[in-house]
């Protein structure tokens, strides 16, 4: 029987193929990190390729060239400049046509947002793992995403998403939006994200849990520090929202917040991993040499930071961490997390997983780590989206338009109000400092409102909103008892 070459393979060269408008010459393919074949095998790959119409090929000799069997027609541009690609490396070519318009609309019937690609890898991940070929990090995969020139998202759906995401708060500084919905969205994105890995907390329980510091009763100690943790790591993107952004500093001290008391070995939290680990459920086997996993997260860190779109930023990093397994657990969540970076710098919505059931975004992920397939995943990605510009555009409307004063001087703000509550003042004595800190640090012509403001701002306190101030119920309790 002639040797079968596995289809994974042959899918990993068409993708690399795919990736550049101008194709490749056998000497460029074979300098591709990862690709790891010689050059009689390479050759017979993309003869069969070419054969089979999935590549077409170019010229002869030293000059002949391998290219994507079609071209997509231009796409328009991203409200944020993007250039629009000649080809989304990941999906056919008439993408953009296919989505114009669908993720717009609620859509009638079970899963009926489905793509045609996602049910295909959706069939191929649910058989029984014993009919599953088992797979190794591909770092072709992430080789051949080349940031702002070959995509995920086709460019009309990122055009859909920037149509829906849009607050109307773009010239303010970063974080402006996520602040003005924080309490919400601390309880939504804490359950949801927590209850996609298995936790049993209920949305009202969490919202206990969060606002009053009451722990569910008959639940383990694990499901609740997993949905503190989530609440410590948003006021952390919330906080520091102009200084976030895909690099060491942001995502080692995501998995940090996010992991607190939940690894066995402290240490490991918010520390690339440096021994093997393993997947329940899937066939896929993540890299295991500790220094090829520190190189692949840098890549994917200056990849993320370059891609100039915030949605296709987001969704590259829901694709990229979780496939590296860069630490020894708790990947998934911070890429969720990790998505919401670029919505929050932008003041565009966030993300918050609402209603995406357990088993959809598993199956996303699970086709990303075994076929390098990110179809699934995305249609969840836009799915959950839309849910949750939905979500928060009820809670913004709820709101009122934001008063300029207090977005000026929002800073000052949280801090006085944090420093009386932390310090224990009682009314006489608060009065007091507050006027003598705002002779330093506030312009005259804004002392007396700015005064006004925080005492507002202190008469107006209670367990459902001190989350916004970074204070926890332990602090306000104590305060309490001498502010009355």
């Amino acid at each position: 029987m002639p040797y079968q070459i596995p289809a994974a393979e042959l899918r990993q060269l068409v993708r690399i193929i795919e990736s550049t408008p101008g194709g490749f010459s056998v000497g460029e393919l074979l300098e591709v990190p990862d690709l790891g074949i010689k050059k009689r095998t390479l050759q017979r790959r993309l003869d069969q390729l070419a054969g089979e119409g999935r590549i077409v090929a170019k010229g002869e000799g030293r000059g002949r060239r391998y290219l994507a069997s079609g071209i997509a027609p231009p796409a328009p541009a991203s409200p944020w400049g993007t250039p629009a690609p000649a080809r989304s490396w990941s999906t056919p070519p008439d993408e953009n046509e296919r989505f114009r318009g669908t993720f717009l609309r609620e859509e009638p019937g079970d899963h009926a947002w489905l793509s045609d690609e996602a049910r295909n890898i959706r069939a191929v991940v649910e058989q029984p793992r014993a009919k599953r070929t088992p797979v190794g990090y591909q770092g072709g995969f992430l080789d051949a995403y080349l940031p702002n020139r070959t995509f995920y998202l086709p460019a009309v759906l990122r055009g859909q998403l920037a149509e829906m995401g849009q607050v109307g708060l773009t010239d303010l500084p970063a974080g402006t939006y996520v602040r003005q919905v924080l309490d919400r969205l601390l309880i939504d994105l804490s359950w949801n994200s927590s209850r996609l890995e298995g936790n049993t907390y209920s949305l009202l329980e969490t919202q206990r849990l969060l606002e009053q510091g009451e722990d569910a009763a008959g639940k383990a100690t694990e499901e609740t520090q997993m949905i503190l943790n989530h609440k410590a790591a948003i006021e952390m993107l919330a906080d520091q929202a102009e200084g976030i952004g895909f690099n060491r500093y942001t995502l080692c001290n995501l998995h940090a917040l996010l992991s607190d008391n939940l690894l066995s070995d402290p240490a490991a939290c918010g520390r690339i991993r440096s021994r093997p680990v393993g997947i329940g459920g899937t066939v896929f086997h993540p890299l295991e040499v500790p220094s090829q996993i520190e190189e692949r997260f840098e890549q994917i860190m200056e990849k993320a930071e370059a891609v100039r779109d915030p949605f296709e930023q987001a969704f590259f990093v829901m694709v990229q961490l979780p496939y590296l397994q860069p630490f020894e657990d708790v990947n998934k969540r911070v890429s969720r997390l990790a998505a919401n970076i670029p919505l929050i710098r932008h003041n565009l919505c966030p993300l918050s997983f609402i209603d995406v059931e357990q088993k959809d975004y598993v199956t996303g992920v699970i086709g990303v780590y075994e076929l390098n397939r990110v179809e699934y995943l995305r249609d969840v990605f836009v799915w959950a989206y839309r849910r949750s510009c939905v979500r928060y555009a009820a809670v913004r409307q709820s709101l009122g338009e934001p008063d300029p004063f207090r977005l000026r001087h929002r800073s000052a703000i949280a801090k006085s109000v944090r420093a009386v509550v932390l310090g224990r003042m009682n009314q006489t004595g608060a009065v007091g400092w507050i006027l003598e800190e705002t002779e330093k640090e506030i312009p005259e012509a804004c002392r007396a409102k700015f005064v006004e403001v925080v005492e507002t701002e202190l008469r107006s306190l209670h367990e459902g909103n001190i989350a916004r101030y970074r204070l926890r119920p332990s602090e306000f309790a104590a305060w309490q008892t001498v502010w009355k």
